[in-house]
């Protein structure tokens, strides 16, 4: 710590953390942006699904949610992708040691802010990375929609790209269909007009449960 601004040592860590987690912008994800312009990084993504958690919370199955924990979840569950890098959705063998990578990097992040918010931002964290709670699986939920929104409205650019398959997004989708059964109705939906405009390919393995 060089600068302690105003004499304050609990605000030059937080605005030390502000700083530092500005470079999630610069983290690409595989998902493109709905024009197609080019990748969605990750601070971007953070945003969209936090956004998606409130105009869609009318649709979860769990009644009285508490929205302002999904969102914190949300907004900050991916930060650790900055020492971290995103991880393939699909990348078997980057999930090998995505765990450790990930736990090594929410310690060095969130340890920059005071220790009262330390502990409860990596609380909050593990919540999200768990995914037992009623707010963790509705957050996790929409996590992993949103990919699949953008897929269908570019074409199933990344679909296509990566060779991604109809039983792999299913699978992916879990989420969804065990906390809103209209998001899955819609789920499925978005995933069948996908193979028949032929920007998702279908696969003998998938079944829609």
């Amino acid at each position: 710590m060089t600068d302690l601004w105003i004499d304050n040592e609990r605000l030059t860590k937080q605005i030390s953390f502000l700083v530092e987690i500005d470079k999630l912008k610069t983290v690409l994800r595989k998902t493109f942006l709905i024009d197609k312009s080019r990748l969605e990084n990750t601070a971007e993504h953070s945003w969209h699904v936090s956004l998606m958690a409130v105009v869609l919370l009318e649709h979860a199955n769990e009644p009285s949610l508490d929205l302002n924990r999904i969102i914190r979840m949300l907004l900050l569950h991916d930060l650790v992708e900055i020492d971290a890098g995103d991880t393939f959705a699909y990348d078997s063998q980057g999930y090998l040691d995505k765990e450790e990578r990930e736990q090594a990097a929410a310690a060095r992040l969130f340890g920059m802010l005071p220790d009262d918010v330390k502990g409860e931002w990596m609380t909050l964290w593990r919540e999200f990375e768990d995914g037992t709670t009623r707010e963790a699986k509705y957050a996790a939920a929409l996590d992993r929609l949103q990919p699949v929104i953008h897929n269908h409205y570019t074409g199933g650019v990344s679909w296509k790209k990566n060779g991604i398959v109809r039983s792999q997004v299913l699978k992916r989708l879990d989420p969804v269909r065990e906390t809103s059964d209209t998001l899955w109705k819609f789920a499925q939906e978005i995933i069948q007009r996908s193979i028949d405009m032929g920007i998702l390919f279908d696969d003998p393995t998938a079944k829609e449960v």
